[in-house]
């Protein structure tokens, strides 16, 4: 069935929701109202039941950010945010050094710490990083081929927010 601007339904739909993915991509939008406002200002009239079904199939959640404002954002980014803030979270609590020497980072932890929060360093890609040793209270981080410790370092401290 064509529609008055000569497309499709289908074409309509997927037109729309590229205009979708593109706005959660470049704006923090928290309702769904403000979503069919910033649509409707792309050409894009829809319901707010038709908003819901296209946030629905294509994976959209809410989440809050890294500043603690909700957003709309793919529910596979808003995992990799997660693992995020878990990962600064821990950081600013349980590093309490975080030195550096060739392309080595040594964090040190309180004891039993070190395994956690290396765990949560192996699901966050933190660029640089080849990988993590976790003993007690120690980490041993490992940087990529080329890559000063130092650099890693500067990175896991503004990661958690430490001086």
């Amino acid at each position: 069935m064509k529609l008055r601007n000569g497309q499709t339904m289908g074409e309509t739909k997927r037109r729309r929701q590229r205009a979708l993915l593109e706005l959660v991509r470049t704006a923090p939008l928290a309702t769904q109202h403000e979503i069919q406002r910033r649509l409707a200002e792309l050409g894009h009239d829809a319901t707010q039941s038709t908003i819901s079904r296209d946030l629905e199939e294509l994976g959209l959640v809410r989440v809050r950010d890294g500043e603690g404002r909700l957003r709309y954002t793919l529910a596979t980014e808003a995992a990799t945010a997660t693992a995020s803030g878990r990962l600064k979270s821990m950081l600013n609590e349980y590093a309490v050094s975080i030195e550096s020497s060739g392309n080595l980072v040594v964090i040190v932890t309180p004891p039993g710490a070190a395994n956690p929060l290396a765990d949560a360093m192996d699901h966050v890609p933190v660029e640089g990083v080849v990988g993590t040793v976790a003993g007690d209270n120690t980490i041993l981080v490992i940087a990529r081929e080329g890559v000063r410790g130092s650099l890693v370092a500067e990175r896991l401290r503004k990661i958690g927010g430490i001086g």
